[in-house]
């Protein structure tokens, strides 16, 4: 009862942070419904090996894998979907009130199977400039990352790296650590990344990973750039007052879904 009761606890407070009926504008936007996409080739954007053993340790799931795991995936793919689409949201990003609640490991395999789906492409972000571990997780080193970016050493495209074999996924990493990075989140620079990535594809979904939401003011800094978030929890460990106060922080911030990690009976997604 205790893991129902905690499930429930959990999905009325989302139910409280929902976003209303109404779309928001996308002025600007350009273009018509997304076509469906078939094979992508890559010329500037770097191609980087991919070692499916180094992925399974760090708990990254194939789309086309059997079992609960990649099912489990592909249910939250589509219900974040499906919600963003009813808004004609296109940015997303994934937040969790405190470290360890894998919020990296979620933001990856949610970037991997919305990448599977054939109506969009996805481009990974991460702007955990405290500590950066996209890269990590995905098994590869840049040369250059967000950070180069956002300090106007290097153009976007520059920074861009596409995993092997994970069609339609392309991500944007960071390198190293950055000083001040909530000044930098919310500085002109960043803004104006974020408004080129979301402009410049009609059926890319943009996905950022954050840093924790308690621990640090970067995510809070962030959030306003952002159409919407997902909120990651672990049961057993995240506390309910934790996920409250996250997610009131985050009251400007539409939040999707949230889920709830490691659970062992009871889970709930969106």
């Amino acid at each position: 009862m205790d893991k129902i009761r905690k499930a429930l606890d959990l999905a009325r407070l989302e139910r409280q942070h929902q976003p209303n009926d109404t779309p928001r504008s996308l002025e600007g936007r350009g273009g018509s419904a997304a076509l469906r996409l078939g094979a992508i080739v890559y010329t500037c954007t770097r191609v980087v090996p991919v070692n499916a053993e180094h992925l399974e340790t760090r708990r990254v799931v194939s789309p086309g894998a059997p079992g609960a795991a990649s099912a489990g995936f592909r249910m939250l793919r589509t219900q974040v979907l499906q919600r963003m689409t009813a808004h004609r949201w296109r940015t997303l990003a994934v937040f969790s009130p405190s470290p360890g609640e894998g919020r990296t490991t979620t933001a990856v395999n949610l970037a991997m199977h919305i990448a599977n789906d054939l109506d969009h492409t996805v481009l990974l972000v991460d702007l955990d400039l405290r500590r950066p571990s996209v890269a990590a997780t995905l098994g590869f080193a840049p040369e250059r990352g967000v950070e180069d970016v956002l300090a106007g050493q290097a153009e976007i495209r520059e920074c861009l790296y596409h995993p092997e074999g994970c069609d339609r996924l392309v991500v944007l990493p960071a390198r190293a650590p950055v000083n001040h990075s909530s000044e930098v989140l919310s500085g002109v620079r960043c803004r104006a990344l974020v408004a080129e990535l979301r402009a410049r594809y009609d059926e890319r979904i943009v996905i950022f990973d954050l840093p924790p939401v308690l621990t640090t003011d970067d995510a809070l800094a962030f959030s306003k750039q952002v159409e919407c978030g997902l909120m990651v929890a672990v049961e057993c460990r995240t506390r309910r007052e934790d996920l409250a106060r996250a997610i009131e922080l985050l009251h400007e911030t539409p939040i999707v879904g949230t889920l709830l990690n490691r659970a062992s009976s009871v889970a709930h997604q969106g």
